[in-house]
């Protein structure tokens, strides 16, 4: 226990002459914490990569924050495992966060129809009701006629017996109608 409170000390020291800007001090300090800070970082994130760039973070942050190191609150190796410690959590956390964004992202590129299918649905609905404002003008025999005709695929003879009217007046109300209509939509007749 003793030998652990006097590297403590040792440390603690070397961290104050960092503080001052004492390079070959934070050598020292860096041989004397290293392997402990990137074990640490490799614990929690489990790949090598990025625990080693963690430690490097930890490292530089030692150097440039050693100053801010006080003994009365705890150990220096505690100090440093702590931030190592922080550092590798948020990492931690901000791949999975990244990662959430990914998914979240990519179901509402699923979930929402492409800009091209909001439009063309826009613009179908929107002939569908001037389509029926054209129908409504028209004469019920001709709306019927037409009705049956194109909507629901009968022929002439059998829209004709449908409606119990003579052949020739479904031919002629179809003809009117769709006249009619193409008018009413602005269809050219090319």
């Amino acid at each position: 226990m003793e030998d652990v409170l006097r590297a403590d000390g040792a440390l603690s020291a070397l961290l104050g002459r960092v503080a001052e800007g004492d390079e070959a001090a934070f050598v020292s300090v860096y041989e004397a914490v290293s392997g402990s800070v990137l074990g640490l970082a490799r614990a929690v994130l489990r790949d090598r990569a990025q625990a080693e760039e963690v430690a490097q973070e930890v490292l530089v942050e030692v150097w440039r924050t050693a100053g801010r190191y006080r003994s009365d609150r705890g150990g220096a190796m505690a100090w440093i495992l702590t931030m190592a410690h922080r550092r590798a959590v948020d990492r931690v956390r901000s791949a999975q966060a990244a990662a959430d964004r990914d998914r979240r992202a990519a179901r509402l590129e699923t979930a929402l129809p492409a800009f091209d299918e909001v439009s063309e649905a826009v613009q179908d609905r929107l002939e569908q009701d001037r389509v029926r404002r054209c129908l409504a003008a028209l004469t019920e025999l001709q709306r019927q006629s037409i009705t049956l005709a194109y909507y629901r695929g009968l022929t002439c003879r059998e829209v004709s017996d449908a409606l119990s009217v003579p052949l020739g007046t479904v031919k002629t109300r179809l003809r009117d109608g769709l006249l009619r209509l193409r008018g009413c939509l602005g269809v050219s007749g090319e």
